[in-house]
């Protein structure tokens, strides 16, 4: 059995020889220690060999329920949804010491959204069409605070646990923030190992639109130059002592075609595997009247 993919009125679990589901109960989550809100939930799955599952998620109620049901990360995009950064703020307060971790994904690689973002509480934070490894290094010298990098302290910003003074809290947020460049062109791929090796960098994430828009095999996913993109990212990232992630399962793949390519990061919708749940939870009630 594999480890869960998606949870809603109950945890599934994707049976890998049979591509069968199975329904478990959901399990209530209980509020999570001091110490392990300074643990990273998806780093701390990614170096423990396991897979990093999230869902992307809105601005609506569904967000608390959501970062509860299972999920390591809830991703939420400023740079492809109505989502605006100053809208951040109340909704990842909602989320404090919930198990799925907030990762925000900026519009552009730049000092004030990057900021922004993770002073509304990011505890991950993805940026756009990452083509050299210059673009790699800026990205992380802005979300690290001194002597690590030049991000602005605006005081505690997100839910890391207590601390003992301010540079212990500096220090957590620079080893357990999640740094996701964005794999989506040529020349990115070009440059793939480079971007990989930049230190502080801790996954890869492919755009697997616009990489195959600008590999010329606009959405074919399955097309022998797009999987040997794939392959490439992946081993750049293993080389380098890194992780492969990819933003969304692309049409035409599975998860287990991903894991088996090596990636171990990936969003998945949760709205049909929560109407499964209703349909389940409605069957047993009827089941059991008539």
């Amino acid at each position: 059995m594999s480890k869960p993919l998606i949870c809603s009125f109950g945890i599934f679990r994707l049976h890998r020889r049979t591509n069968s589901l199975v329904i478990l109960p959901l399990i209530g989550k209980r509020p999570q220690t001091q110490t392990e809100k300074r643990v990273n939930q998806v780093k701390e799955v990614l170096r423990s060999g396991g897979t990093a599952i999230g869902t992307t998620a809105g601005l609506e109620s569904e967000v608390r329920f959501l970062s509860g049901a299972g999920f390591d990360f809830l991703l939420f995009d400023t740079q492809h949804s109505t989502i605006e950064l100053k809208q951040l703020g109340p909704v990842l307060a909602k989320i404090r010491g919930r198990q799925a971790s907030p990762v925000v994904r900026v519009a552009d690689n730049r000092p004030d959204q990057i900021c922004f973002a993770l002073d509304a509480g990011a505890r991950g934070l993805i940026a756009p069409m990452i083509n050299t490894p210059r673009d790699a290094e800026q990205m992380v010298g802005w979300c690290r605070y001194p002597l690590a990098g030049e991000r602005s302290s605006s005081g505690v910003a997100g839910d890391w646990g207590e601390f003992k003074d301010y540079r212990e809290y500096m220090d957590i947020v620079n080893d357990q923030l999640l740094i996701l460049p964005m794999i989506e062109t040529a020349a990115a791929l070009e440059a793939v190992d480079e971007i990989a090796s930049v230190d502080g960098v801790d996954a890869l994430l492919v755009g697997p639109s616009d990489l195959s828009i600008n590999l010329n095999v606009t959405l074919d996913y399955r097309h022998d130059k797009y999987i040997d993109a794939l392959k490439k990212i992946a081993k750049a990232a293993k080389g380098a002592g890194k992780f492969a992630g990819i933003y969304f399962v692309p049409p035409g793949l599975t998860p287990e075609d991903l894991i088996d390519l090596g990636f171990s990061l990936f969003t998945l919708p949760w709205q049909p595997w929560a109407k499964l749940g209703v349909d389940e939870a409605l069957h047993q009630l009827r089941s059991k009247k008539d």
